[in-house]
């Protein structure tokens, strides 16, 4: 049966979908580091009255913690935001899908947990299905947009791993305002570097970057409120779902993937799937990243 948790968990799905193809439009009037920033400026802003009044108990780890996810945060977002400039949305979000699979390698590597099974035949599939996703085009090269989005997914899993290490030895609040200001400072501070200029503000940057912004801060209180009765692997079903409802809208405005790439997003959306499935001892499922 699905109840009311279960549906705000699909309702966030869909919008992190919806947000591939708002970004990909967008970034044709800014570039991605101005883009990032006034996104997840907009969403400290919206997180700061709910952290504010525990703001004056912020210790040197939760300073850490978050100096260090919000650097993942930016560097994943710029990467996938760049690469939105010349791949489609639907493309995107698929190869965006493969850091669920990638999560247990990296702590295999990093914390020496040794992945399952389950987990390197979701790495096999989501392979298998880059591949398909990069093949139409290119043999099976992919160019530099789907490469910079693959590499984001890097930042992305490290993310989701260095969450789960302060896990319960830090204020959430706290520890959320410190990654996402983090992550619009970076952001805004790598303008100049990448010789990134201010954008004409238009109304379609400006309601995608502070509408985006606000939508993070909204979904991350929908899947924290939600996950408290949602099991992980109910949770990692419905989260599966993001590419896909990319893929829909993608459809929606026009996008045309070949059957190839079709067959390869529906092969990384069952990885994700299959990596988290578990019959003994869950881990912590990771948030969708759109």
């Amino acid at each position: 049966m699905i109840g009311r948790a279960e549906l705000a968990l699909m309702g966030a799905t869909l919008l992190w979908g919806a947000s591939f193809l708002i970004v990909h439009h967008a970034v044709r009037e800014s570039g991605p580091f101005f883009f990032v920033g006034l996104r997840f400026a907009t969403a400290a802003l919206v997180t700061l009255p709910l952290a504010l009044p525990a703001l004056k108990g912020l210790t040197g780890r939760e300073l850490l913690a978050g100096a260090m996810i919000g650097l993942c945060i930016f560097a994943g977002y710029s990467m996938q935001t760049w690469g939105l400039q010349t791949i489609s949305s639907s493309t995107s979000a698929f190869i965006t899908a493969a850091y669920v699979p990638l999560v247990p390698v990296l702590q295999w590597v990093i914390l020496r947990r040794r992945p399952r099974l389950a987990s390197w035949i979701g790495v096999a599939l989501a392979l298998a299905g880059l591949m398909l996703i990069a093949a139409p085009g290119k043999g099976l090269g992919l160019g530099v947009g789907e490469t910079v989005t693959l590499v984001s997914t890097l930042a992305i899993a490290l993310e989701i791993i260095l969450i789960s290490l302060w896990a319960g030895k830090v204020d959430v609040g706290r520890v959320t305002l410190v990654q996402l200001t983090v992550t619009a400072l970076l952001a805004f501070a790598s303008m100049a570097p990448a010789g990134e200029a201010v954008p004409t503000l238009t109304i379609r940057v400006l309601l995608s970057a502070c509408g985006l912004g606000a939508m993070t801060a909204l979904i991350q209180f929908v899947m924290n409120w939600a996950q408290r009765t949602v099991s992980p692997t109910r949770a990692t079903l419905i989260y599966a779902g993001e590419p896909v409802w990319a893929g829909v809208f993608g459809r929606i405005a026009g996008e045309r993937l070949p059957p190839a790439a079709l067959l390869g997003g529906l092969l990384v959306v069952a990885a994700v799937i299959v990596s988290e499935l578990d019959f003994g001892r869950r881990r912590r499922t990771p948030p969708p990243a759109g």
